[in-house]
């Protein structure tokens, strides 16, 4: 990720309703969630959720996918990764330990039998 494509991400990510879409989508996991299920979630119009909606996909953080009369939308993993690399591709300095603690954090979400 480049910071331009680190700044589209942050200005999406720094807005109430769209992070709280994106944090649903991550705990949704790969089958996501149809445009209405989260306005419901979230209490706002369908027109509301689909401007929330269209801005998080342009930066590139969610996706989405039609399944039969819905819209699906999920999590995109690899943006959000390489949003969090890009923060702390540079953390150290030199020094690892600075680190560790986000490292160790990180390893909650490593699939069964990987290591972080």
């Amino acid at each position: 990720m480049d910071e331009r494509q680190a700044l589209a991400a942050f200005a999406a990510l720094s807005q109430e309703t769209r992070l709280q879409i994106v944090r649903l989508l991550v705990v949704a996991g790969a089958g996501g969630m149809a445009a209405g299920a989260l306005a419901e979630r979230l209490k706002v119009s369908p027109s509301n959720i689909s401007f929330h909606l269209k801005e998080l996909e342009r930066a590139g953080l969610i996706t989405q996918q039609r399944e039969s009369r819905s819209i699906i939308y999920r999590a995109g993993y690899d943006a959000l990764g390489g949003l969090v690399r890009f923060l702390m591709e540079d953390c150290c300095g030199g020094h690892p330990e600075i680190c560790a603690p986000a490292v160790a954090a990180a390893a909650c979400c490593a699939p069964a039998g990987a290591k972080a």
